[in-house]
């Protein structure tokens, strides 16, 4: 197959997967050998076994950073400080995509971004929804789940220095009978005093968001 011919098959899609590869090119020892080639003249970008992205010039679409989180990893959803950052509760861009899985943990890189997976039980897989670019969908944690997701895989207590120290805002976005709900499903003490801690910071967040815009 020549490279010409696979960009017709590919171009408007965000990733190139050897299932897909597979059903393109008869002859998988055929496919591998093309693979490597276009691999090595930078046509094809690999980001794990498997999974390819075309180079930028050849793309039709760009990558939603989401999706491709989502996908290198099944099941994943994106939680932590990045999915703050989706959410538009902290000032600063993050540059990992740090993603909870069920899982083992594991980092790829693509496009000049980290991509890792934090392992959590089965029993805590949720609070997270769709989010839809350029026809992708990724997986993301609701905000509640995000900080109680940052609090449950950090080590030691939550103290009321370090919510301060992660200068949140927009914290209308935060509903708090579901950060309630939330923490009570992890069923540890130190999320719940955690969420006590973090509502009372909102709290203070709120007045003073409202005082601002007196």
């Amino acid at each position: 197959m020549k490279f010409e011919e696979l960009l017709k098959q590919t171009q408007g899609l965000p990733l190139v997967e050897t299932g897909l590869l597979l059903n393109l090119i008869d002859n998988p020892r055929s496919m591998l050998v093309q693979v490597s080639r276009w691999e090595k003249s930078g046509k094809l970008k690999k980001i794990k076994r498997g999974t390819y992205l075309l180079a930028p010039a050849y793309r039709k679409i760009e990558v939603f950073g989401p999706y491709l989180a989502s996908s290198l990893v099944k099941p994943s959803y994106v939680s932590l400080e990045k999915a703050l950052e989706f959410h538009g509760m902290i000032p600063e861009a993050v540059a990992p995509y740090t993603s909870i899985t069920t899982k083992r943990p594991a980092r790829f890189t693509a496009e000049g971004t980290c991509f890792e997976y934090r392992h959590v039980k089965k029993s805590l897989f949720w609070g997270y929804e769709s989010a839809d670019k350029n026809s992708q969908t990724g997986f993301i944690a609701r905000p509640e789940k995000a900080l109680l997701d940052l609090f449950y895989l950090r080590d030691g207590e939550v103290s009321r220095e370090y919510l301060h120290g992660l200068r949140l805002g927009n914290a209308d976005k935060v509903d708090r009978e579901k950060l309630r709900s939330f923490a009570r499903r992890f069923a540890k003490p130190k999320i719940l005093r955690a969420a006590v801690l973090l509502e009372d910071h909102l709290r203070e967040l709120t007045s003073e968001e409202t005082r601002l815009e007196d």
